[in-house]
């Protein structure tokens, strides 16, 4: 799978140029034989070979405008782009008035050269790990493609665009592991950071005290490179933070319940190979993880803040939903105005006890997801497989989501065997250790 970096070097060398790129990409997109026709909800093939036309322009006058000048993308389709509907996946506000105008992040991709192929699919209103939507289908993830198996979601079509070849990166949100959970599931990177430090304007909200933005690529100095261009930061120095001596903490409370065969395994390889590396890699109980459900016993945070939003469009168009996803909105109902004042103050508290927790450690490490990939069908055929399965798949992502912290999720699993991805996360603002860090564990799996 090709990096930004290389890339970005094949197009500086004179060996491809962006509107090839383009091109490329769109193909796989449009071949009848591929996913596309559930990866996108919408591709912009001419808007694409007009930015692709200009990006080689400006590149033959000198101007690079970021590592991303001329690289075919996608974005979720949350996103506003101006004149096109937001329809997150749902079909109900197809008719919706186009945007005004871009939201934030389109505009600083737009800016940085990046060249957007088209809209992904998505669980419908991003309120699934799993990425089944009924409206558009369900891309298949690339592993075992003849059985048929979930891609993860929310950001489904995000994933399978860029395991795909349909982009080099994938734009997408994460509001309990929604970038996290399809890469680890597809075999990709994800970045999940911290919240504040990228815009949600012009986002269509899920939960506004726990959405995120971020990338979905090929590898950690991918996700570097793009978060830098969402955050509005300069480009990081790509200088990588040693793994010798690193203090990684694996949390032994909630995360490693219920992990197949699988991810036992390569998890535990994966571990291995770190502290082979020279990692000082510590099993830890964290008793805060186990408080979670008590805390939101009343409902939680995405959900009261989804039904916020939803409440009058589910009353006038409420058959028109993912009915598993209506369902989950209507829930919120019950919990009060004080039950969710409540639950921001524990919030608070239980984020302050965490952090004094994982202060002395550099990271901490995880299964991303403790399965790999369902079959599709399963979950489809069964309401009760398909709610025990988001609630396990969505459980140790949720948990960085809540401690308003960042997160990577990188493949640990070997060539041709399930993809499984090994989590690495930090409170809030520990972006750049994170990514540093990340870089040497990936070369550490990568031996």
């Amino acid at each position: 799978m090709p990096t930004v970096t290389a890339l970005a070097a094949d197009l500086a060398a004179g060996r491809t140029t962006s509107l090839q790129l383009t091109e490329a990409a769109l193909a796989r997109a449009q071949d009848p034989a591929g996913e596309g026709a559930r990866v996108f909800t919408r591709l912009d093939a001419d808007r694409a070979r007009a930015a692709a036309q200009a990006s080689d322009t400006l590149r033959a006058a000198g101007i690079v405008r970021s590592p991303l000048e001329g690289l075919p993308i996608s974005v979720k389709d949350l996103f506003d782009v101006a004149g096109q509907v937001t329809t997150a996946g749902s079909a109900v506000l197809k008719g919706a008035a186009p945007a005004a105008r871009n939201a934030p992040v389109i505009d600083r991709l737009i800016a940085a050269g990046a060249v957007i192929v088209g809209r992904t699919n998505m669980t419908e209103f991003a309120f699934s790990g799993l990425g089944l939507n009924p409206h558009y289908g369900t891309p298949k993830n690339p592993w075992d493609r003849t059985t048929g198996r979930i891609p993860g979601g929310s950001s489904s079509g995000a994933a399978v665009s860029v395991s795909d070849g349909m982009a080099v990166l994938g734009i997408g949100s994460d509001t309990g592991g929604s970038v996290r959970i399809p890469s680890a599931l597809c075999g990709l990177t994800g970045f999940k950071p911290t919240q504040r430090r990228v815009p949600n304007d012009g986002v269509l909200p899920l939960s506004t005290s726990l959405d995120s933005l971020g990338p979905l690529a090929a590898s950690v100095r991918c996700c570097a490179l793009v978060d830098a261009v969402l955050a509005g930061s300069p480009a990081p120095s790509g200088a990588e933070r040693p793994l010798r001596h690193a203090r990684l903490a694996v949390p032994q409370t909630v995360v490693l319940d219920g992990m197949d065969a699988t991810v036992a395994a390569t998890f535990e390889r994966a571990l291995q190979r770190l502290a082979d590396a020279g990692a000082h890699v510590i099993r830890v109980d964290i008793p805060e993880f186990a408080e979670l459900p008590a805390l939101h016993a009343r409902g939680t945070l995405a959900a009261a803040e989804a039904w916020a939003w939803h409440r009058a469009l589910l009353s006038e168009r409420g058959d028109g939903y993912d009915p598993r996803v209506a369902s989950r909105i209507r829930g919120a109902q019950a919990m009060g105005a004080a039950d969710y004042i409540d639950l921001l103050h524990a919030r608070r508290r239980w984020i302050a006890r965490m952090e004094a927790r994982i202060a002395a450690f550099d990271a901490l490490v995880m299964p991303t997801v403790p399965v790999v990939a369902p079959p599709i069908a399963e979950l489809q055929a069964s309401d009760d497989a398909y709610t025990a399965a988001n609630g396990l798949i969505l459980r140790n992502p949720t948990l960085i989501n809540f401690l308003d912290g960042c997160a990577l999720s990188l493949p640990c699993h070997a060539r041709g065997q399930a993809p499984v991805g090994l989590m690495l996360a930090g409170p809030a603002m520990a972006d750049a250790r994170i990514l540093a860090l990340g870089e040497a564990v990936e070369a550490a799996l990568a031996d």
